[in-house]
């Protein structure tokens, strides 16, 4: 499928609000979200449905769809930004008019949970799509520097982003050796693995595979890793950058293997370069990733590259 990349943000541009998976506790962290961006010199419009409530979901799963399809419709929206994640795409995936985010492609941001419906629209469009802040988790309040030159310069530039210095005293930890090419895709790990098994997750052959997650202790670690291995993913992808994993170690007592150790087991013997520790997750100082791009890694230079244009 061929790839389609949307129009860069220019200043004045119009920006889309939506919520897709989770609700946000605090409507202030909106509002101070959209001062950040209005305050960039962009203009806001928000989903209509963002202030919904349906237990852990942003309300009904038609409401979220409802959000997501007006922004996409909407001519005037050159870029769409999720609130946050949470839990919610997965139940919405097959619920998506793809033949209309195809025939007005435009920039759509977000991590974490929103990671089900970057794959889908990448499968069933071919649109780059951006692992990037989300309004209420990382633009409300203080984005750190780092983050947000990244972020804005791969979303407003046409030119190739090249080299993503890695932040001060970082640095991608070698599991195999070796450099890696290709088109970058992946996200969320609980999401990917959820997502196995559908029509809706892209083929990660010849891949750059990233991955990440947060709150998942070892052993649930293990088995979606392992739900991976099971389903060859590892054996296709041209390598592997293993972002950062928080809040995934037990903190009690109970009998475990640690992090690194399960890394080990799945990364340590295989014949694809696999670096961890690169800089993307639910962190504060985040790569935007541009889902579908092609990239380039030298984990012995410590060296990211994108090496290809994300927006038009």
């Amino acid at each position: 499928m061929k790839t389609i990349k949307p129009a860069r943000l220019r200043s004045g541009d119009l920006i889309g609000i939506i919520s897709p998976a989770s609700a946000v506790a605090d409507a202030t962290r909106i509002e101070k979200g959209v001062s950040y961006l209005e305050k960039l010199g962009y203009n806001v419009i928000v989903g209509k449905n963002v202030d919904k409530k349906y237990g852990y979901l942003a309300g009904s799963d038609e409401e979220r769809v409802e959000d997501l399809h007006s922004m996409f419709k909407n001519k005037e929206v050159k870029a769409i930004i999720c609130l946050r994640g949470g839990y919610g795409t997965p139940r919405i995936v097959d619920k998506i008019d793809y033949k209309l985010i195809a025939r007005h492609p435009k920039i759509f941001v977000g991590y974490s949970d929103i990671t089900a419906i970057q794959m889908a629209v990448y499968k069933k469009t071919g649109l780059v799509t951006f692992a990037g802040p989300m309004l209420a988790v990382d633009l409300w309040n203080d984005i750190s520097q780092y983050s947000e030159e990244i972020f804005w310069r791969v979303l407003t530039s046409h030119k190739k982003p090249g080299v993503i210095n890695l932040p001060e005293n970082s640095k991608m930890e070698i599991i195999t050796k070796g450099k890696m090419k290709g088109k970058i895709l992946g996200g969320n790990l609980a999401l990917l693995t959820c997502m196995l098994g559908s029509k809706l997750l892209p083929s990660f052959d010849e891949s750059v595979l990233v991955l990440e997650d947060v709150g998942e202790v070892p052993y649930r670690l293990d088995r979606m890793f392992n739900q991976l291995r099971l389903a060859d993913v590892f054996k296709k992808a041209s390598g592997v950058l293993l972002g950062n994993f928080t809040e995934c170690e037990v903190t009690d007592d109970e009998p475990t293997l640690s992090l690194d150790e399960v890394i080990q087991t799945y990364f340590g013997s295989l014949k694809i370069p696999v670096v961890s520790n690169f800089q993307h997750g639910h962190i504060k100082e985040k790569i935007t990733i541009p889902f579908g791009v092609d990239v380039k890694v030298n984990a012995d230079k410590n060296v990211f590259e994108i090496t290809e244009a994300a927006v038009e």
